[in-house]
């Protein structure tokens, strides 16, 4: 008794089905892969130099009805724009949010404000800067 064969002979019927729909897998993956990788590298580079204006909280003390957040802004020379800060309350809610600007032309600004709250704030949180 003899067993027999299911696969085809070699090289007699061409490539099968399942290898060029791998191959036309593989293609379609990488394309999409490096214009994956094209769009991430661009919004990247966009946002960090683009960005003409960032700060950083130093520090905040909070009382009854506001909150005193330490800014230091760093920004290039000449550019106008505004940071804004947020407070929440121990619970989460958010207390009070305000826009503060930076008109001066120097470089770095280093400055407290004061941020006015519906009641108690715990935290003070910068969500983020803007160029005019």
């Amino acid at each position: 008794m003899s067993t027999s064969s299911t696969r085809l002979p070699e090289g007699r019927y061409g490539r099968s089905s399942d290898q060029r729909a791998d191959r036309t897998l593989k293609v379609v993956g990488a394309v999409l892969s490096v214009l994956m990788l094209g769009l991430i590298g661009w919004f990247g580079y966009h946002y960090v130099a683009q960005n003409q204006i960032s700060a950083e909280v130093i520090g905040f003390d909070t009382s009854e009805d506001s909150v005193k957040v330490h800014l230091e802004v760093h920004k290039d020379a000449g550019v106008v724009g505004y940071c804004t800060v947020r407070s929440q309350s121990e619970d989460g809610a958010e207390v009070g949010r305000a826009d503060f600007r930076f008109d001066e032309d120097a470089t770095r600004v280093d400055e407290v404000v004061t941020l006015r709250t519906t009641s108690r704030g715990t935290s003070a949180e910068l969500v983020g800067c803007h160029t005019d």
